[in-house]
């Protein structure tokens, strides 16, 4: 009965003066990731060349608002997410947490024509992309893709499209409805955004994807691509 008694008795302050503590702390941790900051992994190539399979980019939470921990409401707001930023969203599909590119805004009138986007009848202007950007690219894919550098008044990206590919490359005009957000893909033949699920409300965006933390290349074992560690993303 004694040993028993004293191994209650080492559990409880084990609890008390060594697990408590640490519960307190996991709790605030993952608080602060749930209204700071945190960390996305990219699993999928729907924002290719931009961001590649692996990347893990760093999401501010605090660009737009302040959230209540684990919840999407929102506490305060101080900003609105600015036509081609890169935000982190959940999916009015599915839930689950998306990195796409705002298209368009809140009163935008959209529309895309053979791949090219105009935005409340403005054309978007395309460039030839630069060779280290196609280059993140596995130079066997390459030939079946085609990239640009797409620019909308002062905000320019790069975009890649896959001609053999069956995407929903013509759509609209459409108009942006007040409170919601147009998102796509830079990957635009291979991305499930907008095009399929509609607009995207304001309260389900978490934060503004603003880097590449780190690279990890699927595609050769899991390997470290350190050019692309803390990287700003365009």
């Amino acid at each position: 009965m004694k040993i028993i008694g004293s191994a209650g008795q080492k559990c409880a302050k084990f609890i008390r003066e060594d697990a408590k503590p640490l519960l307190i702390m996991v709790v605030v941790m993952f608080a602060i990731r749930s209204a700071l900051a945190d960390w996305n992994d990219v699993p999928t190539g729907s924002m290719k060349p931009t961001i590649m399979e692996g990347d893990r980019v760093w999401v501010n939470k605090l660009a737009y608002d302040l959230k209540v921990p684990f919840t999407t409401k929102h506490l305060a707001e101080w900003g609105d997410p600015k036509r081609g930023e890169i935000v982190v969203f959940y999916s009015p599909a599915d839930e689950k947490r998306l990195v796409k590119r705002v298209v368009g805004v809140p009163g935008d009138t959209l529309e895309l024509v053979n791949e090219k986007l105009f935005v409340n009848g403005q054309a978007a202007t395309y460039e030839p992309l630069k060779a280290a950007t196609i280059g993140e690219i596995a130079i066997a894919e390459q030939p079946q893709h085609e990239f640009a550098t797409e620019t909308v008044a002062d905000r320019t990206h790069p975009v890649m499209t896959t001609p053999a590919l069956r995407a929903a490359r013509t759509f609209g005009p459409i108009k942006v409805p007040a409170g919601q957000y147009f998102m796509m893909g830079d990957n635009r033949d291979n991305s499930y955004d907008s095009r399929y699920y509609g607009c995207v409300e304001r309260r389900r965006i978490l934060g503004r994807a603003s880097s590449v933390v780190m690279s990890l290349d699927y595609g050769d074992h899991y390997l470290p691509r350190w050019h692309r560690f803390f990287t700003q993303l365009p």
